[in-house]
């Protein structure tokens, strides 16, 4: 058995602000980097031999306050890296409705049609993302596995491990430093737990929104 814990990242100033984050490289603000270290605490009595993360910042700085309690440094696993969301990157979701208003309702009603323009589509995302989950389990048979990652990545991997195809995208919840957990089991992927933010039980938190 192989168990994965995939994770996304604590939460940036552009989540706060709705501002589309992408590949570019926004740091966790003080929320987010106290979700991360909640999220290391969480976690700091299981077994972990590895962990690995998008080379973002926000994304290695959640899997070293992993990490860290484990005695491990954190590799960067470059097809974890965020969706390119091309033109659309460092913009308002407020004006992107306005600029884009027809492939924005389009993104709420069939995101797996979307192409972001100059940038990528979720089947491009999932492809790569799938791959480094394949190579990360490669590398560590038998063994546990972090994996720290962002909201569409995590989205289109969820979809993967349990079977869905991406047009179900907006149907999988992923807050920010949500533990996800899989178990590889004769080459069958099993579902341990889906967005646990059992975590951040001690902070003030709003209604779930999906940034």
């Amino acid at each position: 058995m192989t168990p994965i814990i995939l994770v996304r990242h604590g939460r940036t100033p552009w989540n706060k602000d709705k501002i589309f984050r992408g590949t570019i490289d926004i740091p966790h603000d003080e929320v987010g980097t106290e979700e991360a270290r909640l999220a290391g605490e969480w976690l700091r009595g299981e077994t972990i031999h590895a962990a690995y993360a998008s080379p973002l910042s926000r994304a290695m700085d959640t899997a070293q306050a992993i990490a860290g309690h484990h005695g491990l440094s954190v590799q960067a696993l470059p097809g974890l890296i965020d969706l390119n969301y091309g033109d659309w990157q460092g913009v308002p979701l407020a004006e992107v409705k306005v600029k884009w208003a027809d492939l924005y309702r389009q993104w709420e009603t069939a995101p797996h049609t979307v192409r972001f323009p100059n940038g990528e589509n979720l089947e491009e995302c999932r492809a790569r993302a799938w791959a480094a989950v394949e190579e990360a389990a490669r590398r560590h048979p038998g063994q546990t596995v972090v994996l720290a990652a962002h909201r569409v990545v995590n989205k289109v991997l969820i979809a993967a491990f349990i079977g869905l195809d991406n047009s179900h995208f907006w149907r999988i919840g992923q807050d920010t430093t949500a533990i996800n957990r899989f178990h590889l089991v004769d080459g069958v992927w099993h579902i341990g737990s889906i967005n646990d933010i059992c975590h951040l039980r001690s902070m003030i938190r709003g209604p779930y929104v999906d940034f």
